[in-house]
C-alpha cells in the first residue's frame, strides 16, 4: 500500500500501527450504544475517556446510520455534534466528524474537527466534494450504495472486493476532479453497509485488493451485525467488543491507517499484542 506524504498517521503494511478511531455517538437511536452519550456533556465526558483509552482520533456523528434508520433534520445534526466538536477540539484532541451533509462538514471543520469521514463518499450530498477540497480536511470516502432505510436491498454481487474496489475508485476519480487533494484520501470498504455477513468477510480477507488503489485504508466493524452472528442468540451488542478488537489486529498486520472502534480499550490491547508479535520477528530484536 503507498502511503500518501499528507494522510496524518498513514501506515506501513505489517507496521501494527493503526490509528484508533472512537466512536462518539450523539444520537438517540444508535444500534451500539442505544443514545448513552445523547447528551452533550455525556458526549464529550464519553469522548475524554476514550482519548484516555488511547484513541488517537475522536469520531462524532449526529446521524445513526444503522439498518432502516431515518435521517436527520440538518439543524439538529448540527445541535448535536458542534458543542462536543468544539470542547473535544479545543482540549487539543484529534477530532472527525462523522457525516454525509456538506453544511454539516463546513462548520464540523470550522469548529474544529480535521477529519470528514463520509459514509457515502460524497454520493448523498454533491456540495461535499467541494467542502473537501476548500476546507482542507483529511477525508474518508467509505463505499456506499445508499442510504440505511434501502441499503440491505443493494447487497448483490458477483465479487464484492472488486466491485467494492472499482466503485470506490469511480468515487476517488469524482472526488479528484472536485479538487480533494489525493494526500487527504482515506478510503474505507464499508463493511456493512449494502453488505450481508459473508461479504464483510469476504472484504476484510482481501482488504490488498482495496488497498491495490494505493489510499490509507480505515476499517469500521466495530459491533456490526456481521460479528454478533458469532455469538449466541441474543447477546448483548458489548459482546462484540472481542471480535472487533481480534478484527483490528488483524487488520493491522494488513497494514490499515485506521480502526474504528466504540471499545478503545480492548482495540489498545489487541494493538498492542500484535506490535509485540511484530517485534519479536527475527532480525527485529536485540
Amino acid at each position: 500500500m503507498s502511503e500518501p506524504a499528507g494522510v496524518p498517521g498513514a501506515t506501513r503494511a505489517g507496521s501494527a500501527d493503526p490509528l484508533i478511531m472512537g466512536v462518539v455517538n450523539v444520537t438517540p437511536d444508535s444500534f451500539s450504544d442505544g443514545g448513552r452519550w445523547f447528551d452533550a456533556d455525556a458526549a464529550i465526558a464519553h469522548g475524554l475517556e476514550l482519548a484516555a483509552e488511547g484513541a488517537d482520533v475522536l469520531d462524532v456523528g449526529g446521524e445513526s446510520t444503522r439498518p432502516g434508520a431515518a435521517r436527520v433534520d440538518p439543524d439538529e445534526e448540527l445541535r448535536r455534534v458542534l458543542p462536543v466538536i468544539r470542547e473535544l477540539a479545543g482540549r487539543g484532541l484529534r477530532v472527525s466528524v462523522d457525516t454525509m451533509r456538506a453544511s454539516t462538514a463546513a462548520a464540523a471543520v470550522e469548529a474544529g474537527a480535521e477529519i470528514i469521514n463520509d459514509v457515502s463518499a460524497g454520493l448523498a450530498d454533491q456540495a461535499m466534494a467541494r467542502i473537501a477540497a476548500e476546507s482542507g480536511a483529511t477525508y474518508v470516502a467509505m463505499h456506499w450504495r445508499g442510504h440505511s432505510d434501502r441499503m440491505d436491498e443493494l447487497s448483490e454481487y458477483a465479487d464484492v472486493a472488486l466491485e467494492v474496489r472499482d466503485e470506490l475508485a469511480r468515487r476517488v476519480d469524482a472526488l479528484l476532479d472536485a479538487g480533494v487533494a489525493a494526500d487527504r484520501l482515506i478510503l474505507d470498504p464499508g463493511l456493512g453497509f449494502s453488505k450481508r455477513g459473508p461479504q464483510n468477510w469476504a472484504l476484510l480477507a482481501d482488504l490488498d485488493v482495496l488497498a491495490a488503489l494505493g489510499y490509507p485504508i480505515l476499517v469500521g466493524a466495530s459491533r456490526k451485525r456481521f460479528l454478533g452472528a458469532l455469538l449466541p442468540d441474543g447477546a448483548p451488542v458489548e459482546q462484540r467488543d472481542l471480535p472487533t478488537a481480534v478484527i483490528s489486529a488483524l487488520a493491522a498486520q494488513a497494514g490499515v491507517w485506521g480502526v474504528r472502534v466504540h471499545d478503545v480499550a480492548s482495540t489498545r490491547v489487541a494493538l498492542d499484542v500484535a506490535r509485540a508479535w511484530q517485534s519479536g520477528r527475527r532480525g527485529q530484536h536485540s
